[in-house]
């Protein structure tokens, strides 16, 4: 029980996730929130160099590239959350259990 309770305090969110896919997708918000910070910025990297390249229609195939990405995204979300979720609640037993040990 004590496990359930400080997971729900640490878990993700998967409206706030979605809040940011949808509100702040070209800043990448969602990768970042979840973790997911080597891909975030090849994400934000390939949005911003395709906005300021697309004059030169190079920016164009590079924005393709990126809406592709941040629709698949949407489906990736309810994963990352589960995934994450799992983390946590394997860490925190652990924690718990180290602690009853040493007591």
């Amino acid at each position: 029980m004590l496990v359930e309770q400080r997971l729900n305090n640490e878990k993700k969110s998967p409206l706030i996730a979605y809040l940011l896919w949808f509100f702040l997708s070209g800043f990448a918000a969602h990768r970042f929130y979840m973790g997911k910070t080597g891909s975030a910025l090849v994400m934000l990297l390939l949005c911003w160099i395709g906005i300021f390249t697309a004059v030169f229609m190079v920016g164009l195939i590079l924005l393709v590239i990126f809406a592709i990405w941040w629709i698949v995204d949407a489906f990736l979300i309810p994963g990352w959350v589960e995934a994450d979720m799992r983390e946590k609640r394997s860490k925190i037993a652990n924690e718990i259990g180290a602690n009853a040990m040493l007591s």
